[in-house]
Order: C-alpha cells, then structure tokens, then sequence
C-alpha cells in the first residue's frame, strides 16, 4: 500500500470509528434504561452483571447499525479530506477514484470479517451466559416460561408442552401431550420426555382417555420427525446462537422449513456483512467524492444518508422475510447488498464519465 492508501484508510476509518462509537454511545444509554432488567441482575449476580449485560447488549446493537455507522462515518472522512483539498490533490495526480476507495474496501472486508466471526461470537456467548431468555420466549405466542413444541410423524401429530429443557434439547420436563389425530389417547402427562432416536419416550406417564379410566405406562413412546438440534434451535431465538453453533446444527439437520430458514438466514447474514459494509462505503463515495466547485455538502451527504437508510431498511425487510422463508435465505442477505453495490458504483461510473 502506498502513502495515499494509508493516508486515505486513516482518515476514513478513523471518522468510521468514532461514528460507531458514538452509536454505541447512544445504544448502551438507551439500554441503561431499562432498570427492570438492571435491578433484576445487580440483585441476582451483582451489579458487575448488570453493568456487563448494557455493554454487551449495546455491542450486540451496534453491530446491526453497522451499515448506516460505515455510511454516516465514511461520509465525514470524505469531507475532511476534500476539506482539506487532499482528495483534490490525489485526483489531480491522475489517481482515479477506483484506486481511492481500494484501501478503505479492504480495511473494511477484513475488519467486517473479524466483527461476524469475532465479536459478533463473544458478545452473543456473554449475552446468553449473562441474561438468557426463558424457554418459548423466541416464539412470542406462547406464556412466558413454557415449551410448545408441535410434532408430527407417520400419521402421528401431536403438541408437547413443557416447561423446562435439558442442554441439547433431548430431556423435556414437565410434560403435557395432546394428541391432534384421531388416537383415543387424547392427553399423556409425564414427568420427563427424552428423545431417542426417532421417538419421543414419555417415562411413567398417566395416560388419559375419554373411554376409560387413566392407567399408568412404564414407557410410552410417539414418533416423531425431530432431532436434538432441531429442539435445540426451536427453543431459541436464531439472534442468541452464534455462526459457529448455528453452522454446527444446519449439519446435525433440521427437518422443519421455518426453523431451517430462520437459522439459515442468520449463519448467510453474517457471511453478507462485508458486502454489505462495502456498499455503504461504495455509496458513501459516489455521493460525497465527485468535484465540487463550491463547498456545500449538504445536499449529497443528505441524499447519501437517506439512501443508506433505505438499504437499511431493505435489509432489515428482507432478514424478516429470509427468516420466514417468503424468500431464499441467501438471496435476502446477498441481495440488498448487492443493490447497495451496484447503486454506489453505478453513481460512481456516471460521475467519472464526466456527465454529471
């Protein structure tokens, strides 16, 4: 890399720092207060807990307003260095804009790089370790602290609640089972389920029946399409795992699309980040870098943010339709990037043809 390269990296990214901190700033503020949760951890571990649960959540934030901090910072140093008449000098000597946005587009690739796979990971663990959410809280339907789980197999369909869960998600506690078919068996209540195999084994459970008296089974076992890393993942938020686990159970297999989706979208938005950092850095230039005669910004840097916001608000869009499964998870989380980047350079290929 050459001088320029560094002089134009520092610049850029040292305005892209402070804009993520003060992000951050204004994040960990609003999460501080939230005194419910506060109060709740200083007086279950301590105050230490509470104070690491708004620090890292505030990170955990932070890194999904990425795209518009990278923007919003990328602008400023662009300025600087046109208020400094440097970018005037570089395009001067012949540099063309292509080789001005190299530096920074790495810098920036390697450092969304270690955010997703680093950062990302650290903040999620401590995050989970420090403030878990509660069984069924990922599903939003279900009363705060049960398990509803719906299976179905070989003709079998049946729901499970519970109310608490081994790791692994293969030992339910606590168990209710109402059958939907047209089995006589209409409700089983047990103490602990586990899942073996393909079968869910339902251990002394009271079997009720509209026919009969209740009676007592040793075992009683219902099939079921499942595996323990399909438990696992239903019973969290996709947001609360991290890109290594999330890799780990798309392996194991998940048999249910809307689960399968949801994982597939986070582990493919992760992977997306340095594309979609880059277009926020691509737009950033096509409207802050082209000459000016006067010193006035205000239009282009307001035209720039708006436009950031929108391909924000796309992706965010297209995450909760990904997570659905309305749409392809890769092509939710590569294609607003790819907007963003083909917006940013096509603005920068009509600016260096001299047409506008």
């Amino acid at each position: 890399m050459t001088r320029i390269d560094w002089l134009v990296l520092k610049r850029i990214g040292s305005r892209v720092l402070v804009t993520v901190f003060v992000f951050y700033g204004i994040i960990a503020l609003v999460e501080s207060l939230d005194t419910w949760r506060f109060n709740y951890l200083s007086e279950r571990n301590g105050m230490h807990v509470a104070v690491l649960a708004i620090v890292f959540n505030a990170v955990k934030w932070t890194i999904k307003t990425l795209p518009v901090a990278v923007l919003m910072g990328s602008i400023l140093g662009l300025i600087d260095l046109k208020g400094k008449r440097e970018l005037t000098v570089i395009k001067a000597s012949g540099i063309s804009i292509w080789r001005v946005v190299r530096a920074p587009a790495i810098g920036l690739i390697i450092v969304s790089f270690i955010i997703s796979l680093g950062a990302e990971t650290l903040s999620t663990q401590i995050n989970r370790q420090i403030n878990p959410a509660p069984p069924g809280a990922a599903a939003l339907l279900v009363p705060r602290g049960e398990i509803w789980l719906e299976q179905q197999s070989q003709g079998t369909h049946y729901i499970i609640t519970a109310t608490n869960m081994q790791p692994g998600g293969a030992e339910l506690g606590n168990v209710t089972v109402f059958r939907l078919d047209n089995d006589p068996d209409i409700r089983l209540v047990a103490e602990r389920a586990l899942l073996q195999g393909a079968q869910w084994v339902l251990e002394d459970a009271q079997v009720l029946n509209a026919n009969s008296p209740p009676r007592r089974v040793a075992q009683y076992t219902l099939p079921t399409n499942s595996t323990p890393a399909e438990i696992e993942l239903k019973l969290s938020s996709t947001d609360d795992m991290t890109f290594f686990e999330l890799a780990d159970l798309l392996r194991a297999g998940v048999s249910d699309p809307m689960v399968r989706a949801a994982a597939a979208m986070r582990l493919v938005k992760l992977l997306a980040l340095p594309l979609v950092l880059t277009g926020s850095l691509l737009i950033a230039f096509a409207f802050t870098a082209g000459y000016r005669r006067s010193d006035k910004y205000g239009p282009a840097v307001l035209y720039g943010i708006v436009l950031g916001f929108v391909v924000f608000v796309i992706t965010e869009m297209a995450d909760r339709a990904g997570s659905t499964g309305v749409l392809d998870p890769t092509f939710a989380a590569i294609g607003p990037a790819f907007v963003a980047i083909v917006i940013g350079v096509t603005v920068l290929l009509y600016k260096e043809d001299g047409r506008a």
